[in-house]
């Protein structure tokens, strides 16, 4: 089917030969959806025949509620074009049904919420120690990076558009506050879409934009401070000259609550070499489980060492991962002597808490085997980051379950000493 014109008196017959026979559902398809004709293969047989396909694009939503009536209306579709055409070519023709190709730039984020106060928390932390959001750029250079900044309006009438009136008012003049930005309807930030936000947020922190490592890190650190709480988080995507490119992703996975109780363990035992820790599980479950698996250990050994200098008990440089949760199991009591036999459950609870210690054990021998800080030969093949996410909800639940129970002693110290010390 050579053109468009041609396409549409064929559609247009084949409509009223569905309506005329009471086929009112496909008639309803062929009046209603976008159609077009594309020829799909070629037949040697009695000469050689062209076989086409006129696809109707219908909306996801429509296409998905047709369900199994999609086939009989696609062979009643067919039925009519075969009836309208053979007396005209002899090539062949069949109807589908298909579903039309989404166009919104912004599918990963509709539907999805970034509160307007957690927007003004991320601002007003720049604004706090003095950011810089263009960083390296100047103003048009920045923001022509995300927008089409010819194809905006201008908000000065000496200039054509938006590029135009941001050069005069924050390079040439300099009469702008330096936050303009946030409050200008053109971008939106602070009530629109959250993807145009978090991709400005990603590229205050880009390597272009900000060379210094260190600077990037720690505004990303306050960025998804505010916005984990509310399902979002920058993460590291790539590197460029050894610098970290960021992007952005909704918290869809069970790795943020596990990351999140470590980090409230961090909290409450006031780690700060926990934190760093923690920084590098998050960053590594998908893109190096290996360092997670490594970084997992590491997690239960350093916790393990804040408990037992908190509880002034002694341990030595040369003490592996077992013993020292051998310690902390002993000091906290982590299989307390008083579940007696005839406790209900009684052997499960024990065996659940040991559990827990040789955890750790299993953790160090697995890191051994497959973690970072070995040398590996060229076969080596490493594991995924589903395992990785064993490894590392295993430390979360041990120094979770390590941290509460240091909490509880040192609660009970506090409000009856002599009882804690017998």
């Amino acid at each position: 089917m050579e053109n468009r014109e041609r396409l549409e008196q064929t559609l247009a017959t084949v409509h009223a030969l569905l309506q005329a026979e009471g086929v009112g559902e496909a008639a309803r398809i062929v009046r209603t959806y976008p159609a077009t004709a594309e020829q799909t293969g070629y037949d040697n047989w009695n000469g050689g025949t062209d076989i086409w396909e006129v696809k109707f694009a219908l909306p996801a939503a429509d296409y998905a509620t047709l369900g199994s009536k999609r086939e009989t209306l696609e062979e009643q579709i067919s039925a009519r074009l075969k009836t309208v055409l053979e007396h005209e070519t002899g090539d062949w023709y069949a109807a589908r049904l298909v579903p039309q190709r989404e166009v919104s730039r912004e599918w990963r984020s509709e539907g999805m919420w970034l509160p307007r106060q957690v927007r003004l928390n991320i601002v007003d932390g720049l604004k706090l120690e003095r950011v810089a959001w263009s960083g390296a750029l100047d103003d048009v250079e920045f923001l022509s990076r995300l927008f089409d900044l010819q194809a905006l309006p201008s908000t000065d009438s000496r200039f054509d558009n938006a590029a135009g009136d941001i050069w005069q008012h924050t390079v040439n003049n300099e009469d702008w506050e330096r936050e303009w930005v946030f409050t200008d309807k053109r971008f939106d930030l602070l009530d629109g879409s959250p993807e145009v936000f978090l991709r400005f947020l990603c590229e205050i922190v880009h390597p272009v934009v900000r060379p210094d490592r260190d600077e990037s890190l720690k505004l990303v650190a306050h960025f998804n401070d505010q916005l984990r709480p509310v399902g979002w988080e920058l993460r590291e995507e790539e590197r460029i000259a050894g610098r970290p490119r960021f992007t952005w992703r909704p918290l869809t996975s069970n790795d943020a609550r596990t990351v999140g109780r470590a980090r409230n363990v961090a909290d409450a035992l006031d780690a700060g070499w926990m934190a760093k820790e923690i920084e590098r599980l998050e960053h590594a479950i998908d893109r190096d489980p290996a360092l997670a698996i490594g970084t997992a250990k590491e997690l239960v050994e350093t916790c393990c060492k804040t408990v037992l200098t908190r509880r002034k008990v002694s341990y030595t440089k040369l003490e592996d991962l077992g013993e020292l949760t051998k310690k902390v199991a002993k000091e906290l009591k982590l299989v307390p002597e008083g579940i007696t036999d005839e406790t209900k459950g009684a052997e499960n609870i024990r065996l659940i808490l040991r559990n827990l210690t040789a955890l750790t054990n299993n953790l160090a021998q697995l890191r051994g085997l497959y973690g970072t800080g070995h040398g590996r030969d060229g076969r080596h093949r490493g594991l995924q980051p589903r395992h990785a996410r064993l490894a590392v909800a295993s430390a979360v639940a041990f120094i979770d379950f390590v941290a509460e129970t240091y909490r509880h002693h040192e609660l009970a110290q506090t409000t009856d000493p002599v009882a804690t010390s017998k």
